[in-house]
């Protein structure tokens, strides 16, 4: 049996939490379904190592509660050392030992000494995702900021969540927790808290976002796919067209999937009656680094900046130490992604995409300053610059072999083109290239307009027959065998 969003299975599940959720009377009853059917989804994608969620769960719950209740400030730190330490041991036992024993026979080889055994390690699905959420629960207890939850069963549906679960968007414990505790009106009054209930209005809207998650990943990003993987299955002896246009197939790919897979989440969350933040707002579109990062995985780099940025001193620091940490918390955010030296660089890249931009920005007003660099003229060149380096630092996260990622960032910078290949490349991927220039003009008009809003506000009669197309669509170009999310890697 397989629970991913992708898989009729999973609109199955869905439908049957739906139809469960509405039928139980109670918020409290409706919470404890809602934690079954999480670990539910999680043990059919991870089997027996939903063991790790529960000991996420108990030790950040149980230390959470003793971080609060006591006073000693040294005391409170080494509680809080002991979550941060419980939680990220285990992520880097599962996420990176094996890349440092890697790294130690590499090393063991080269001084001919004997090496040591990789394990046998499965990646669980998610851990990045709720390994950083629970972390956060208890920081945010120990800095004052937020109550523990005296429900074992609600602060376990924070963690497990099914919607989010697995690929984000990282949710905060400040955000979500209140949700569950909202107080009833006083027109109802039949138990302690609202009882959750599927509007007409959330329901409508909820759709429109799932489906348009669906068509981002399985019309868009599993039909671009097969285009990059033959483009990057060989890639030494390529010529610059090809690895721009593999580079630019990616870049779009990973947005639709992961942009996709959020959409799915936050849709099926409105349904269900709660609201999870917006992870994506159109990067593509993002006009410097910073721009880029305050619009994509947006989960992810606020959670940077507030447990790892800021602590770090931020911009409180002097110029050199504010750029050192701004380097330092990219580096981090790329081997947050997984062990390898390509999300390292990955890392590295944006760090120093961020340290340029605002060093010049700082030695150079004018840059922000200006009128004339505010014209459309200008903000259409800054786009196209800004992409131009996001694209490049995508190929580090698609070209596997290290060896060959130089050679493939060198074509992608020094323009080598060759007429008979571009023709080739073209001619045997013209749906992938259709694709991604419709990718981009929808992308654009979204950019203009809130199309999910527009398209959720409709008339029934246009918002069921754009939705029957949009259906038809994936199914007409649906693959048997379509990959899976991106960002279950990491």
């Amino acid at each position: 049996m397989n629970l991913l969003f992708n898989t009729p299975e999973f609109i199955i599940f869905f439908i049957f939490v739906l139809v469960i959720i509405s039928a139980l009377k109670f918020r409290k009853f409706q919470h404890l379904f809602l934690v079954g059917a999480s670990y539910f989804f999680f043990y059919i994608s991870n089997n027996f190592l939903i063991s790790l969620l529960i000991y996420s769960t108990l030790l950040d719950f149980y230390l959470g509660k003793a971080i609060f209740n006591t006073k000693d400030k040294s005391k409170k730190k080494l509680l809080l050392i002991i979550s941060l330490a419980g939680n990220l041991g285990l992520l880097g036992f599962f996420k990176y030992v094996n890349f440092m024993i890697a790294e130690v026979n590499g090393i063991a080889e080269y001084f001919g000494m004997s090496q040591i055994d990789h394990l046998e390690i499965i990646l669980p699905i998610g851990i990045s995702f709720y390994t950083f959420q629970s972390i956060s629960y208890t920081i945010d207890i120990y800095r004052e900021k937020l109550t523990p939850s005296n429900s074992f069963w609600e602060f376990a549906l924070f963690v497990s969540f099914f919607p989010q679960l697995v690929a984000g968007p990282i949710l905060r414990a400040s955000h979500f927790l209140p949700q569950l505790r909202e107080k009833l009106t006083k027109e109802n009054i039949a138990s302690r808290l609202r009882t959750i209930t599927i509007h007409h209005t959330s329901l409508r809207f909820g759709i429109t976002l799932m489906t348009i998650g669906f068509f981002k990943k399985m019309f868009f990003a599993d039909n671009i796919a097969p285009m990059v993987n033959e483009i990057f299955s060989n890639p030494i002896g390529l010529e610059s067209f090809s690895v721009i246009i593999g580079a630019i197939g990616f870049g779009v790919q990973i947005y639709c999937d992961f942009s996709g897979y959020s959409d799915i989440a936050i849709g099926a969350a409105i349904i269900l009656g709660f609201h999870i933040p917006m992870n994506f707002n159109k990067p593509y579109f993002a006009t410097s680094p910073v721009d880029f990062w305050r619009r994509w995985h947006i989960s992810l780099s606020t959670w940077l900046r507030d447990y790892l940025y800021i602590p770090l001193g931020g911009n409180r620091k002097a110029d050199c130490r504010k750029y050192a940490n701004v380097f330092t918390v990219m580096i981090i955010g790329g081997l947050w992604h997984g062990a390898s030296w390509n999300f390292l660089i990955w890392g590295a890249l944006h760090g120093g995409y961020l340290v340029i931009y605002k060093f010049l920005v700082k030695k150079i007003p004018y840059l922000e300053d200006s009128e004339l660099l505010k014209s459309k003229k200008a903000k259409i060149v800054s786009i196209i610059v800004t992409q131009y380096f996001v694209f490049l630092a995508w190929l580090t996260f698609r070209v596997e072999d290290i060896n060959a990622l130089p050679y493939v960032m060198y074509k992608y910078l020094v323009w080598d083109f060759a007429i008979d290949s571009t023709i080739e490349i073209i001619s045997h991927n013209k749906l992938p290239i259709v694709l991604i220039i419709g990718f981009f003009i929808l992308n654009y008009i979204s950019y203009k307009k809130d199309l999910t809003k527009k398209l959720s506000e409709l008339k029934s009669k246009y918002w069921i027959l754009i939705l029957i197309t949009i259906l038809t669509l994936i199914l007409l170009f649906y693959d048997p065998f379509p990959e899976e999310f991106i960002y279950f890697r990491f």
